[in-house]
């Protein structure tokens, strides 16, 4: 057995009507658009080569259409903790809608009134990553934003809202890993998306909106 930390490699599923009109979407399970499912296949070109000892993905279509085109739907095995954000009321929502009628909101602080608080997908996260904790080899995770986001914080050792300090594409890849050892966990790769190489000052505005979301 190899004495090297093993590497958690995070994907966020392609791209859905909803993503390009920004409505939360968290249980609605909404096909990848044209584009999505092409955002899928370049993730899986940068996969390439790559192997897993576990691939787990949500049990939503999205992001199982994406490990599907990505090359790995062979060997996936579905999680229900890597499910996105339950966004309760705000399902379907824009973060602009929600703040005309209670300006102060904040996804990462406050949760959602008949879904989610940041607690409660912590606690999500917390399985997931003790799950691939336990598994001798890389593994390989297909699930939303959101979630992805919270788990990157817990995999830190930071409050789930730290997920708020983190943004992630359509598409992208992420690695979470250690320093020397698992005393030391840390992001080893965040993000990539290469089929984003370079965003403009709007575009790079427009993802931070979508953080705030």
């Amino acid at each position: 057995m190899s004495d090297a930390p093993h590497l958690t490699y995070l994907a966020r599923h392609g791209e859905t009507a909803w993503t390009i009109s920004r409505q939360h979407t968290g249980m609605t399970d909404l096909p990848l658009t044209a584009q999505g499912e092409g955002e899928a296949l370049r993730l899986g070109e940068r996969l390439e080569g790559l192997t897993f000892a576990a691939v787990l993905t949500s049990p939503l279509q999205r992001a199982v259409r994406t490990c599907e085109l990505a090359g790995f739907g062979s060997m996936a095995k579905v999680e229900a903790d890597l499910m996105e954000w339950n966004y309760g009321a705000y399902e379907g929502r824009t973060t602009a809608d929600i703040h005309a009628e209670r300006p102060d909101w904040q996804l990462f602080r406050d949760g959602c009134p008949g879904g989610e608080s940041p607690d409660q997908i912590g606690a999500r996260a917390d399985r997931v990553v003790r799950r691939v904790r336990a598994i001798e080899g890389n593994t390989l995770l297909f699930s939303s934003g959101h979630f992805l986001r919270v788990f990157a914080a817990r995999w830190l050792g930071l409050d789930p809202g730290a997920g708020r300090y983190f943004v992630l594409g359509t598409a992208s890849l992420s690695v979470m890993g250690y320093e020397h050892d698992r005393s030391e966990p840390v992001i080893r790769l965040w993000d990539e998306m290469p089929h984003e190489r370079r965003i403009s000052p709007a575009q790079a505005l427009g993802h931070r909106e979508k953080a705030e979301r």
